[in-house]
């Protein structure tokens, strides 16, 4: 649909001048289209299966029938050194010190930071919804991302975006 670009790019930039904590910058973004939007789709059936984790295949299909989609994440995210102990750490310092641990995402990861991640996608969304374009935020298709090297951000969620009659992403079974 024409106008799909326009509106992924008017998210990206709602998701980027959204509120950081301390005014520091760690959200991501990046736009798919086209061969990268059904890469993810399948990739997310691909990874339900293999893992034997519920609706991958479902949000997957999803993927597959939208036009675009909007990943938005956080990436080598420094604590916000508040030493608010929200991570489970008492001290930045000691949050700092952890090594990282892989799975479907990287962490741990300093909760202004996941904070920050969540602002930018509701501004996101917000931004889809007042264009009147169907859309969901996923993690699993964050998830799928990551796994396909799309990203290698430390966490994602991936937004994808249709326009039909109905909405793909909550009218389903």
């Amino acid at each position: 649909m024409e106008g799909m670009d326009t509106v992924a790019q008017l998210m990206a930039m709602a998701a980027i001048t959204a509120p950081k904590a301390r005014g520091e910058n760690f959200v991501q973004v990046k736009l798919l289209r086209g061969q990268e939007v059904q890469q993810l789709g399948q990739a997310m059936i691909a990874y339900g299966q293999s893992s034997h984790k519920g609706n991958f295949d479902r949000d997957g299909q999803n993927v597959l029938n939208s036009e675009a989609v909007v990943l938005i994440g956080i990436k080598n995210a420094a604590p916000a050194t508040l030493d608010c102990a929200a991570c489970g750490y008492e001290t930045c310092s000691e949050l700092s010190a952890q090594a990282p641990v892989e799975g479907e995402f990287r962490g741990p990861t300093c909760a202004y930071r996941i904070l920050d991640m969540g602002i930018a996608l509701g501004s996101a969304v917000k931004m889809a919804g007042l264009l009147n374009v169907d859309n969901r935020i996923m993690y699993r298709a964050g998830v799928a991302a990551r796994q396909i090297k799309l990203v290698d951000w430390d966490f994602v969620m991936g937004i994808p975006l249709s326009v039909s009659g109905k909405s793909i992403y909550f009218d389903r079974r």
